[in-house]
């Protein structure tokens, strides 16, 4: 079956599909075509969140495995790293696979350096990249970046060039066996697993702008938000004004927000310490986590400067979590110099992040500390271990838009993540989307000044919480390893 020429029943045009066609040969021409290489696989345990998550790596490499896929208990998590959204969510489905008894199995489409597979996403995402930091340049994201995330990627025939890409995806899998599910937390695992004869996909589905990008046609697709439900089943406006066959019913599943299991379970705690917190005049705790792309650095220097007297009087403290770019806190200090006397630097030393953020639960926290690790893992992880203890997220609307914290929203990176802030707002868990630097400070203030924003947000999380709005990665891996029995 050809999955470029009709997609959900709308049938692509035949210049659309000699074009999709025309990208594919052109990445066989640029990266070759491994279908017919056997690749030796390997699993091991993986060294940094094996242990808290149960993971292990599925890898393409030489050498006999010591381990072998648990058949009754395994499930693939299919992902890829493009930011740090899709390992964040793949995350959480190991989490709750994990806590549910199940043996995750990691399977990053973008860490096979060897394959074509790789090559090709490792291009896509450093396009991706780019187009980030240049959606700095305003008439760039006006004209480029904006409609490119919004109006491009929503339209089927985006989803045909995918499609004719993931085929030369497919080969990754050869070796694992098919009958094993696979949750994809980006659609090329999926679609690649789809391609590859996987019998038992799930499609977890990380934006709530109905795009069909995000669609793996022979998979069941799960998504976060209810207004999001209608977009994707009349797969509305994906061929422009036409009016769409619709993706049938069992092929798309409401879940919740994809939450891990450490934070899910802990909600009642976390929340009552920040209002404990916010009661005794303790200085409020500020994450500020930057993502993949690199992209906000101007807004998180903004945010530090005018936070400085308030962190020197005790009445702020902050987490700021680099990630894996290290370069990133070096021009804050070089920008910032007076941030150095009040700052605590925890580098590349996770075991040290792990018990500062265990003493942070019940300790108290002063100054400003940073925190940069250089293995992607440990980069990610970072800002889940760091939120239980925080007070307010300051994230842009993305993938942390669904965590069960209270958020302070700064500028979007692209038109589709303004939905995340549209319905963290709806949810009482998050800001609106400040899209400029003095309406993000004037929500700080609020939030330092005001009592009730900070509570009524704990309380609608508390409230969202007992309605299972954050239970979407158990419902995942459940949907995900029930389809072993249809």
């Amino acid at each position: 079956m050809d999955r470029s020429k009709v997609i959900f029943g709308n049938k692509i045009s035949d210049r659309d599909y000699k074009k999709a066609c025309k990208a594919k040969d052109k990445f066989i021409k640029k990266y070759g075509d491994d279908s017919n290489v056997d690749y030796n696989m390997v699993i091991e345990k993986n060294s940094h969140i094996g242990d808290s998550l149960g993971v292990y790596d599925v890898l393409l490499k030489d050498g006999e495995s010591k381990e072998q896929f648990d058949l009754e208990k395994g499930i693939i998590v299919g992902n890829i790293r493009m930011g740090f959204g899709h390992y964040r969510i793949s995350m959480a489905m190991a989490s709750a696979a994990k806590a549910m008894g199940y043996t995750p199995y990691w399977m990053d489409l973008n860490g096979y350096p060897q394959t074509t597979c790789t090559k090709i996403i490792s291009y896509q995402n450093y396009l991706y990249s780019l187009g980030s930091r240049l959606s700095k340049n305003k008439l760039f994201n006006k004209l480029v970046w904006e409609p490119t995330n919004y109006e491009t990627f929503r339209q089927l025939t985006y989803n045909a060039n995918d499609q004719k890409a993931a085929e030369l995806m497919a080969n990754v899998y050869k070796k694992v066996p098919k009958e094993i599910p696979v949750i994809g937390t980006h659609v090329w695992p999926a679609q690649a697993a789809i391609h590859a004869g996987m019998k038992h996909v799930v499609n977890a589905i990380p934006d709530n702008w109905p795009m069909a990008l995000h669609f793996a046609e022979g998979s069941v697709h799960t998504i976060q938000c209810k207004n999001a439900y209608m977009g994707y089943r009349i797969c509305n406006g994906m061929n422009k004004k036409a009016v769409c066959n619709p993706m049938p019913n069992d092929d798309l599943v409401y879940t919740g927000h994809y939450i891990d299991h450490e934070l899910v379970s802990n909600i009642e705690a976390d929340c009552a310490a920040r209002l404990a917190r916010k009661e005794n005049g303790k200085p409020m705790r500020f994450l500020l986590t930057i993502g993949g792309a690199g992209a906000q650095k101007e807004i998180f220097a903004a945010i530090i400067k005018y936070l400085l007297p308030a962190i020197k009087a005790e009445k702020a403290a902050l987490y700021v979590n680099v990630g894996d770019y290290k370069n990133v806190w070096d021009e804050l200090c070089n920008e910032l110099p007076e941030m150095k006397s009040v700052s605590a630097e925890h580098f590349d030393n996770f075991d040290e992040t792990t018990k500062f953020a265990e003493d942070a639960l019940t300790g108290d926290v002063a100054g400003i500390h940073g925190f940069y690790h250089a293995n992607i893992f440990e980069a990610v992880y970072c800002t889940n271990l760091l939120m239980r203890s925080c007070d307010v997220l300051v994230t842009k609307p993305s993938e942390l838009a669904f965590y069960p914290v209270p958020k302070l929203f700064i500028k979007r990176v692209g038109k589709h993540e303004m939905w995340g802030a549209i319905h963290a707002a709806e949810m009482g868990d998050g800001t609106l989307e400040c899209r400029d630097i003095p309406h993000t400070l004037q929500m700080i203030d609020l939030f330092m000044q005001d009592d009730r924003l900070l509570i009524d947000m704990c309380e609608s999380i508390l409230q969202n919480k007992k309605v299972g709005l954050y239970d979407g990665a158990y419902k995942v891996v459940e949907l995900a390893m029930g389809l072993k029995t249809i």
